[in-house]
């Protein structure tokens, strides 16, 4: 039984994960330790944290639609691809080493800091995007690989979907963004579907926690179409050294 005040740090929890998630990526790795530190087991807390997710994504796709930011087809192209393999992730018991899974994923967030600094700028005549043919096809390949990985855990994801089109498809990160909180939405729905079945959802729990995760989207999302690439490059170097840290350290 939870006190009142349990809300209420579920709701903040809830809109500083919104807010993480939407602009970069990674807010699961807060979420999940807070549902866990309420008393939910590590199953249901990982299939209680979809319900925000679900509501999260859906808020952060209206809010940049709302300023005429839109990938549509490509986002749901992309998203039937994480979809299916969200599926098979969901279902996946993958048998590792807690703390050495940690060190892995620290040491992908590490890279991911190389790869925002150093890359080198892409000139304004280079950045034609890239959303058909062979760029779509390797897309597709790419995300579905990224669903089965959703459907796992999929904390720390938002960053690799963020990198992947802004450099490949070569999308602004803006639009990156926009279409990574379209493609989380549609393979979450999977997830979620296949925790329900297993009865590893607290949907009173998920749904308080969705009040605070959608709100954080929904900021967010119209937050960062105002200020830009600049912001959101910031905003992902800072909170990808801050998630490679805690999963190294603690």
């Amino acid at each position: 039984m939870l006190e009142w005040y349990h809300y209420l740090l579920l709701v903040a929890v809830g809109f500083a994960v919104g807010f993480i998630n939407t602009v970069a990526g990674g807010g699961s790795l807060l979420s999940l330790p807070t549902l866990i530190f309420l008393g939910l087991p590590a199953a249901v807390a990982n299939g209680t944290n979809r319900v925000a997710i679900v509501i999260q994504t859906a808020m952060a796709t209206a809010g940049f639609k709302s300023k005429g930011i839109s990938t549509f087809p490509f986002n749901v192209y992309l998203g039937i691809a994480a979809f299916l393999g969200s599926l098979i992730g969901a279902w996946i018991a993958v048998d590792i080493n807690g703390e050495t899974f940690n060190r892995i994923l620290a040491m992908v967030m590490v890279a991911v800091v190389l790869i925002i600094i150093f890359k080198p700028k892409m000139r304004l005549e280079d950045m034609q995007e890239r959303l058909t043919g062979k760029y779509l096809w390797i897309s597709l390949i790419v995300f579905f690989g990224f669903g089965i990985y959703g459907g796992f855990i999929n904390a720390g994801l938002g960053f690799l979907m963020m990198l992947f089109t802004h450099y490949i498809n070569r999308m602004n990160l803006v639009r990156s963004n926009a279409t990574k909180v379209t493609v989380v939405f549609i393979y979450m729905l999977a997830a979620l579907a296949v925790f329900a079945f297993h009865d590893k959802v607290n949907w009173k729990i998920g749904l308080i926690l969705a009040i605070g995760n959608g709100s954080g989207a929904w900021v967010a999302s119209r937050f960062s179409v105002q200020r830009g690439d600049g912001f959101i490059k910031t905003f992902l170097v800072v909170a990808v050294v801050i998630m490679a840290i805690k999963l190294w350290f603690f």
